[in-house]
């Protein structure tokens, strides 16, 4: 049995609302470690340093991926007709 439009408009845009509190919450725990500092054992701090790095690059693949997600960009080929219609929008010839 098929999902009516609106069911179909209200399960995605859940899904959109995971990836922005996935992203959010790695963000918010990568400054909160940030801003915490290191206190202990100083051969552990490149451990640390990059756990931390680690989280904000997280939260920015996972804004990034929610972002294309939520636009209707599921694929290279998406992206592709996408930067197509900017740059025809804006006058500029392809590279072709």
């Amino acid at each position: 049995m098929e999902k009516n439009n609106n069911e179909a408009v209200a399960a995605t845009s859940s899904g959109y609302l995971w990836w922005a509190a996935a992203s959010g919450a790695q963000l918010v725990w990568g400054i909160y470690s940030f801003r915490k500092g290191y206190s202990g054992d100083s051969r552990l701090m490149p451990l640390k340093a990059f756990g931390v790095a680690s989280l904000f690059v997280g939260a920015t693949a996972t804004a990034t991926i929610g972002t294309f997600s939520a636009s209707g960009i599921h694929s290279v080929k998406d992206a592709i007709e996408v930067g197509e219609n900017i740059r025809s929008s804006l006058g500029v010839k392809g590279r072709n």
